[in-house]
């Protein structure tokens, strides 16, 4: 099963200019994927996309058809022109998908300190040994803070879905049937999330995010770690041109719930493309 994670900065890239037909192209270069997780996907937003707004969402969607489009907005506003403006998370999947889950993370306020709202997005796949969670998210870049607790939730997400897997619920009744938003539907332990961090191997926030998350709940593991040790994260930011950040370092990950460690194949950085100010992470896992 191979997964796709990048920050597209809603299709500007390194040289300032906006297009999604770059964006698209630049995936499909890099190869086949059964899970796409794009972060900075915007719907509106004339400012960001050169004075003309862009549906990134439906562009993105139907640049892949067969592939099913899940889309959670953490921005969402009033555009001016009596519609709405979206900035946020967007998975495409062209494996079956279960429930889809989004998950607004904390945003504690911090004074003189811009900030936006942030989210998870969460879908069931059928991987290739059984159901997977796939997360995709993308953590405040000025506020270490929000960060922090923004992980603390990731962190009881996990813990909540490990202790829930436990658990052994019974449909009970008409509703809980299929067709009824009651329905019991497969919801396991095993996960992958993936995204823009905003932190760098090495910071507090990196050693939260891999902490052990409570005395029966592993904390989430790096999966560069897991396949190549101590060998120095490759650079997903401050490349081929970009105006940000001032220097190359890496903030985008794939971390794996401690069940899949051994099933983690592969993790490339794809630093070539200039099409965004953020490098495309490739997983690949058994």
């Amino acid at each position: 099963m191979k997964l796709l994670s990048w920050n597209i900065q809603w299709g500007r890239g390194a040289d300032g200019e906006t297009t999604l037909r770059r964006t698209v192209s630049a995936i499909r270069t890099l190869g086949d994927f059964d899970v796409i997780c794009l972060q900075e996907v915007a719907v509106g937003f004339a400012g960001l996309q050169g004075g003309s707004p862009v549906d990134g969402v439906a562009v993105l969607a139907a640049a892949f058809p067969g592939y099913s489009a899940h889309f959670a907005e953490a921005v969402d506003m009033p555009d001016g022109q009596g519609g709405r403006s979206l900035f946020g998370n967007l998975t495409l999947s062209r494996v079956p998908v279960g429930q889809v889950f989004r998950h607004s993370l904390p945003r504690p306020p911090e004074e003189g300190v811009p900030s936006m709202p942030r989210v998870c997005l969460e879908v069931i796949v059928e991987g290739p040994q059984g159901p997977l969670r796939v997360m995709n998210t993308h953590l405040e870049y000025y506020s270490r803070i929000q960060r922090m607790t923004q992980i603390a939730a990731l962190h009881t997400l996990q813990c909540d879905a490990v202790r829930l897997a436990a658990m052994h619920p019974a449909a009970e009744g008409e509703d809980a049937k299929a067709g009824s938003p009651f329905a019991t539907l497969p919801r396991p332990a095993s996960a992958v999330i993936c995204g823009d961090f905003n932190c760098e191997p090495g910071s507090p926030e990196y050693y939260r995010m891999t902490a052990p998350i409570s005395a029966d709940v592993s904390g989430w593991e790096d999966a560069w770690r897991a396949c190549y040790g101590d060998i120095a994260h490759l650079c997903t930011v401050g490349l081929n041109g970009a105006e940000w950040p001032d220097r190359a370092y890496c903030c985008d990950y794939f971390f794996v719930s401690a069940d899949l460690v051994d099933r983690v194949e592969a993790v490339a950085v794809d630093q070539n493309t200039a099409a965004s100010d953020h490098q495309p992470i490739i997983l690949t896992i058994g």
